[in-house]
């Protein structure tokens, strides 16, 4: 069978990039390499130091035939030049902040982001001697007044993990190129369906594989994606030496959810907004943040950046606490629990009070005022599914019924 030599779409990427028939077994589907070490020439070095981008494989922790394919996978659907997948989400966003920062240095992150993350930069990082400036990155003047002569990093999530806020992933490029920074985007939310940040002058893009990538959840991942140069330089200061790798067993089955995911996020896509428009009808909904809707505080910046509005919707309801004991006692097929970008429908209640003492330490009236224009005194957040629309919709109705 003869190598790929042609331009192919997303669909074909998904399912072909990073896979070819076993050259042994002429096997279709990729093997599992479960093996932690590789016989090695006896010229191989015993130090990642001297690790080249297209070494043999030595050790697992170092690199495997089974987790390469994923990653020339994942670098192929966001037009990256290579990936690295670690072993969830946040093994991924601890080894880019520790290769990107220093001693000394200064970043600018996201005021509103993945829990894990706010609370890892509102503790760890700055006792690192990194000074941390949290920020809405929605608004482009507060990122240019935070902006330091030593600011090395500005990272970002956009649609932001809870809020489904954006953020300008080109104009917030340019600043941070103009003061010397990187720039990182988190874009699980969005999906290389939705947006490809480094087509747009992103440095990095982070995903948690756990969520869209994979879709199935059963198996955690993350990656980062980038230029071949600055990747290689954290393969072997972070990644490695850290530990923090994906197992090839996880990677297998997140390079299988992969093949059907650019089919996967337009059924989620589409079951979202009918939900949304179904919700924002409802006499009992306050008020639904959905990018794909007209009332999205940033509609017009959706539709100019995001090719696909996802599976991510929240509303709010009167006595939001309340409520959540009913939805998570009667509900039927939505199921109440965290995490998202699974196949089956996933709802969790997030109350404001919670979230602003536990993870996000706003430092100015204008941040505080900005979190309760989207989520008021607190948000159910709705990974919308792949089941049927009418059999999603019924669920959530008769559940509202019982408010």
């Amino acid at each position: 069978m003869s190598k790929i030599t042609f331009p192919i779409g997303i669909n074909t990427t998904a399912i072909h990039a990073g896979e070819e028939p076993d050259p042994v077994t002429g096997a279709s589907a990729p093997n599992i390499v479960m093996s932690t070490t590789f016989v090695a020439d006896a010229n191989a070095g015993f130090s990642v130091e001297g690790l080249e981008e297209d070494a043999a494989w030595i050790y697992t922790r170092w690199g495997n035939p089974t987790i390469h394919q994923l990653e020339v996978k994942l670098a192929a659907l966001e037009n990256g030049e290579t990936a690295i997948a670690f072993a969830s989400g946040m093994a991924a966003i601890t080894a880019l902040l520790l290769h990107a920062l220093r001693s000394g240095d200064h970043a600018i992150i996201s005021d509103v982001a993945y829990a894990a993350l706010s609370e890892m930069t509102n503790e760890i990082i700055p006792g690192l001697s990194i000074s941390i400036t949290k920020v809405d990155t929605s608004d482009l003047k507060a990122i240019q007044k935070a902006v330091l002569p030593n600011t090395r990093l500005i990272y970002v999530e956009t649609p932001c993990n809870p809020l489904l806020r954006l953020t300008d992933i080109k104009a917030v490029a340019a600043i941070a190129h103009n003061a010397g920074a990187k720039l990182a985007v988190d874009s699980t939310f969005a999906t290389p369906i939705a947006t490809r940040p480094l087509e747009s002058g992103a440095d990095f893009v982070v995903h948690s594989l756990t969520k869209y990538l994979g879709g199935h959840g059963d198996a955690l991942g993350g990656t980062i994606i980038g230029s071949r140069l600055e990747l290689a330089a954290l393969r072997k200061t972070t990644a490695i030496r850290l530990g923090g790798v994906i197992s090839p067993f996880n990677a297998w089955l997140i390079m299988r959810g992969i093949a059907t995911f650019p089919l996967r996020m337009k059924i989620h896509a589409e079951n979202a907004l009918a939900v949304a428009r179904f919700l924002e009808g409802h006499p009992k909904v306050a008020r639904v943040i959905y990018p794909g809707l007209p009332s999205h505080p940033q509609h017009e910046l959706a539709q100019r950046q995001m090719h696909n509005f996802s599976g991510m919707l929240t509303f709010q309801v009167k006595n939001g606490r309340g409520a959540a004991q009913i939805f998570a006692e009667h509900l039927q097929i939505i199921h109440y629990a965290v995490s998202l970008g699974h196949h089956r429908s996933l709802i969790f209640y997030l109350p404001s009070d919670d979230l602003l003492q536990s993870s996000f330490k706003f430092s100015t009236p204008e941040q505080l005022t900005s979190w309760k224009s989207f989520a008021g005194e607190g948000i159910f957040r709705f990974s919308v599914g792949l089941e049927d629309i009418e059999d999603i919709i019924h669920d959530l109705e008769h559940v509202l019924e019982k408010l």
